[in-house]
């Protein structure tokens, strides 16, 4: 997107910045939760302006997250991808700048030593590659990275996803083919140390072996959501089904589960999808009134 967009926080020793393919994006909410209204978005007054519309329409982003380290630099989700074509119109022959943004860290795309992504749909691997313009074939972008997929999410589209007749198959075969095929990929657990203080857990449901990632340093704790929820109005009504999860039930419980957790906990949740502020906390207001309150506001 651009460089002023970025948008970084500081959890102990580890930076944690936002970089933004498509920024402030609008859609019904019925697009996010699947029986939810614009007189409901309109209802609940602390999510404007930054997360709705006047007109109740939920505002977002689509993003991806570097986690710099004193000693690693970590991709978690690489977004889209320039020039690719997807299903939506939105999502196509989007510009050059993930890199460049990159870059702007003091990154190099060759200083990246991780890539996690928290579960495979298109938005959330696109920059695991890019296109040679030498060959036309699909490379890895990070060459001196591990790339990190859930094992259990991997089988699911390896052995269904990809021929269910729902999916297009063609940012599988972009994204995560090229890297399995170089010998990049390591198939992860539910649960797994990606560096000392960086772990995942299980949040299934949007997809079959969908993880979230937590963050702790000197005290201090962050999560990144992934597609657990896509906007903030989900830390609300967690119960309520999402429109995109695979297994509804379990997207319920993971959520649930999910507000349980870190509701008044003072972690800082960073949502994937979250417009700005893009992080924040999940906090109790009165009884049965759960708010996400965005850093700043």
């Amino acid at each position: 997107m651009a460089k002023e967009t970025m948008m970084s926080w500081q959890v102990g020793d580890v930076k944690i910045t936002r970089i933004v393919e498509i920024y402030n994006f609008t859609d019904n909410i019925n697009m996010t939760i699947s029986d939810a209204t614009p007189e409901e978005v309109i209802a609940l007054k602390w999510l404007h302006p930054h997360y709705a519309t006047p007109d109740g329409q939920q505002r977002m982003n689509f993003q991806g997250f570097v986690v710099q380290t004193p000693d690693r630099n970590i991709v978690v989700d690489s977004c889209i991808g320039a020039g690719r074509e997807r299903e939506f119109d939105v999502f196509c022959n989007l510009p050059e700048g993930f890199l460049q943004d990159l870059e702007s860290l003091g990154i190099s795309r060759e200083d990246v030593d991780t890539v996690m992504c928290t579960h495979l749909h298109f938005d959330h691997v696109g920059w695991n590659t890019y296109k040679d313009p030498a060959t036309g074939e699909y490379r890895p972008t990070f060459p001196n990275a591990k790339y990190l997929f859930g094992k259990t999410e991997f089988d699911a589209w390896q052995n269904t996803l990809r021929s269910d007749g729902i999916h297009n198959p063609n940012h599988m075969i972009e994204c995560v083919d090229p890297i399995v095929a170089a010998g990049m990929a390591q198939f992860i657990d539910n649960y797994h140390q990606i560096a000392p203080g960086i772990t995942t857990e299980p949040s299934h449901g949007h997809t079959p072996g969908h993880v979230h990632v937590c963050i702790e340093s000197k005290g201090e704790r962050a999560v990144i959501t992934g597609d657990l929820m896509h906007h903030p109005m989900q830390c609300a009504m967690p119960h309520r089904t999402a429109t995109f999860d695979m297994d509804k039930d379990a997207g319920r419980n993971s959520r649930t589960t999910f507000v349980d957790k870190y509701k008044d906990s003072g972690v800082v949740v960073i949502g994937a999808h979250f417009f700005d502020p893009t992080a924040g906390h999940i906090n109790t207001h009165g009884e049965g009134d759960v708010r996400f309150d965005g850093l700043g506001l």
